[in-house]
């Protein structure tokens, strides 16, 4: 479910809920629209001038034999300083509407990742471009020659360990001849852990990378759940060696989130482990390969669990959620078929 604010005047528009694979949490985007008026310099629709931007005409071209051409405050061709001296013309009355411009259609986005990592912009399921974030995480990138219609962006981002993080997914209407600006995207955490089994007693590593510094909530979930504050460094990197003798035999899971001053992203995605008789080391690569494909519930393996999940939407319309998980762990092509259960197949783990 969404909610929306609009204030037309400011053209402010506040989304309250954000969609991840894993979880529905509450979190602010400010978006701003700056749609171009009589009085701002710029020939928008339905103007033939604005100020001193007269789009190329001249008393010549509206079919006058001299003079000076003026705009009016309503944005309309001023001729009364034109003249015809020999009392002919009005041929080109038109040329003046020829050379307007329509305003460029833009969403600029901006937000955080992790210093210097790699960040892909998805329109509606499609990866249409990608960017890299600055040493401060911050990053902020521009799509253009888009048309009016209704959008899903997200954004999702990579770290040097090549772990890809969950999507940061939205709705978005956008408006012909409107640079629409989306702020406080705060793309969440990555995880990754060392074992996908912890003898219990033993400590398990959980890991990742975030904006510098920020403080990083990792959520164990088990019965009762562990929350435990981290510090990510200047690297956006943070540890977490959890004790698993506060756990029970069985299937646990653990999943993050940033905070720095007032913005928090949402929790990333959860990653399973197994508290019991023996440790099972992971290695990056498994870290990384489920993170990339076919691994749709996070669990670190590709078995009968993904293939329901992906069952369940065979030949149906995606959900806004999933449609996310498909991009990004499938071939991206909004739906599943064939081709999809083929990758799932390459990528089996049992």
């Amino acid at each position: 479910m969404y909610g929306f604010i609009t204030k037309t005047t400011s053209l402010l528009l506040i989304i309250f809920y954000l969609i991840a694979p894993n979880n529905l949490q509450a979190i602010t985007v400010e978006i701003s629209a700056t749609v171009g008026g009589c009085g701002d310099g710029v020939i928008g629709i339905g103007e033939q001038c604005d100020g001193s931007s007269l789009g190329g005409a001249s008393c010549v071209s509206l079919g006058f034999s001299s003079g000076t051409l003026s705009c009016s405050v309503s944005c309309t061709f001023n001729t009364s300083s034109c003249s015809n001296t020999s009392g002919g013309g009005g041929g080109g009355g038109g040329g003046g509407g020829g050379g307007s411009s329509i305003p460029e259609t833009n969403v600029v986005l901006t937000g955080r990742a992790y210093p210097l990592s790699r960040v892909s912009i998805l329109k509606d399921g499609q990866l249409i471009v990608t960017t890299i974030a600055g040493p401060d995480s911050k990053f902020s990138v521009t799509v253009s020659g888009l048309s009016t219609g209704n959008y899903i962006f997200s954004a999702y981002g990579e770290d040097d360990d090549g772990i890809i993080s969950s999507p940061f997914t939205f709705p978005i209407f956008i408006s012909s001849g409107v640079t629409t600006s989306i702020g406080g995207i705060f793309i969440a955490p990555t995880i990754g852990l060392d074992k996908s089994q912890v003898r219990r007693g033993d400590t398990i590593s959980i890991f990742g990378q975030t904006t510098p510094n920020s403080e990083v909530t990792i959520n164990v979930n088990s019965e009762p759940s562990y929350f435990v504050t981290e510090e990510a460094d200047q690297d956006g990197a943070y540890l977490l060696n959890f004790n698993s003798a506060l756990l029970a035999y069985g299937s646990h899971s653990a999943k993050s989130k940033s905070q720095i001053g007032n913005e928090i992203s949402p929790f990333g995605n959860a990653l399973g482990f197994i508290v019991g008789d023996a440790n099972v080391f992971l290695n990056p690569s498994d870290l990384q390969n489920s993170a990339r494909k076919a691994d749709l519930n996070n669990d670190l393996r590709v078995n009968l669990v993904d293939f329901s999940i992906a069952a369940f939407w065979y030949k149906r319309t995606l959900s806004q959620s999933f449609s996310l998980v498909e991009a990004q762990k499938l071939n991206g092509d909004n739906k599943i078929d064939l081709i999809d259960f083929s990758i799932m197949a390459y990528h089996w783990t049992g």
